[in-house]
């Protein structure tokens, strides 16, 4: 039965198509976990101040290696009450963790905890920002998961900004209200039928939305750009990301293997979407869609007007997979393209060729994660410096322990692609 969200208005191109933000939906923190958070950022600000001044040694703040190894322990302690928790469908019984002023757990669990997918992510896709994200520090997904994404700063508001004046020079967009999820998915697949139109009329289009199923999970992705090649004889599409930087530099290799990893997995989801992989009725029932839930008037009105006279949502549907009929796979060659953030000055591109084995063992080994099949991983050593520009290193396990003791990530740490 068709679920009714209350009535708001979407964004549909008339040339190309908008991505529907699918914004992260953030899981309550229990008061018992918010105290045990709240105890550990005291512990580390108050540890900040006293290190600070010349008087005091920093290590008044830790006078022993025992009291150290303790709050590691109780960050710890807040992952895996966290994870234990079974949210929204918990009944009265026994807590996992008792005795929280040692944060000793004393208990063993009783019950299998849900995966992050399942949590998060159920009757929704994982994103390639998602895959990404988890590639560059699980730890790091972990903690966005639980306790919510850092508000954007202004380099990411530079960022967006600039993708939204690219777009803007190629994509009109109009406003549609929206009555149902079935008028949200709905102007999503029109607007990826429209974009793809723009690909083959015109050579290029930017902000194209994509939705398939790949390595057993639902995902969806945004191109920034995708453009068919010059040469004639060539018929697969290029596609391109532009990433703008803060610093006039090109980034880190890390960086680099992350950008890499995003493309990738774009490529892979074109590629076996033109190949006619859209399992239309797994997608209905994984969304909780009804396929012959009549669209909205407005809707209806729009989709006509772009060509596409339909009634229900299996109608656009069938828009969808014979737009895919029409696209060849992608290009084996990628682009990153670097951007100066303050003029938008080229940096420099990096071209690339796409590697499938390479790809489905990162994937892979984020499913591993998502699906609870083993914790979180740290990032290896040589990546540390990633940790000055994360908004929870003061609470992170790895801080805490030696640089010899900790396990390098299973998603990092195998050859880094040149």
């Amino acid at each position: 039965m068709s679920k009714s969200p209350a009535e708001s208005t979407q964004d549909i191109k008339n040339v190309t198509p908008t991505q529907i933000p699918l914004e992260i939906e953030i899981e309550v923190v229990s008061e018992e976990e918010m105290a045990l958070i709240d105890a550990a950022l005291a512990t580390a600000t108050r540890c900040s101040q006293l290190s600070s001044s010349s008087a005091i040694s920093a290590t008044s703040c830790f006078p022993s290696s025992q009291l150290l190894q303790r709050n590691v322990r109780s960050i710890q302690s807040i992952t895996l009450l966290a994870k234990r928790r079974l949210s929204g469908i918990d009944g009265p019984g026994e807590p996992d963790i008792e005795d929280s002023g040692h944060f000793a757990m004393t208990q063993k669990r009783n019950r299998v905890a849900k995966s992050f997918l399942e949590r998060f992510r159920k009757n929704r896709a994982l994103s390639v920002t998602d895959i990404k994200s988890t590639e560059w520090c699980e730890k790091q997904m972990e903690f966005m998961l639980l306790f919510g994404r850092p508000i954007a700063n202004k380099a990411m508001k530079v960022g967006h900004a600039r993708h939204v004046k690219l777009e803007g020079e190629v994509i009109t967009k109009v406003k549609v209200p929206v009555q149902s999820f079935e008028d949200r998915w709905a102007i999503k697949f029109i607007n990826f039928i429209n974009g793809a139109n723009q690909l083959l009329s015109e050579g290029l289009t930017r902000e194209l939305p994509l939705f398939g199923f790949i390595e057993g999970v639902w995902m969806v992705g945004v191109i920034d750009e995708i453009q068919m090649p010059v040469k004639e004889t060539d018929i697969n599409p290029m596609i391109v990301d532009v990433k703008t930087r803060v610093l006039e530099t090109l980034p880190a290799e890390s960086q680099r293997r992350n950008g890499r990893l995003q493309l990738m997995c774009y490529k892979y989801m074109w590629d076996n979407l033109a190949a006619g992989n859209f399992p239309s009725r797994q997608f209905f029932d994984f969304f909780s869609l009804n396929p012959y839930h009549v669209l909205s008037e407005e809707v209806r009105e729009n989709t006509a007007e772009a060509g596409y006279p339909a009634k229900t949502l299996d109608d656009i549907v069938r828009y969808y997979m014979n737009a895919w009929n029409m696209l060849p796979p992608a290009h084996n060659q990628l682009l990153l393209r670097y951007e100066f953030q303050n003029d938008q000055s080229l940096l420099g591109e990096v071209e690339f060729a796409y590697d499938h084995d390479w790809l489905k063992s990162r994937i892979q080994g984020c499913l591993e994660f998502w699906r609870g099949e083993r914790e979180a991983s740290y990032i290896p050593d040589e990546e540390r410096w990633k940790c000055k520009y994360c908004r929870f290193a003061s609470v992170c396990p790895a801080i805490g322990k030696p640089e010899s003791s900790r396990s390098p990530s299973k998603t990092n740490s195998d050859s880094i692609q040149s």
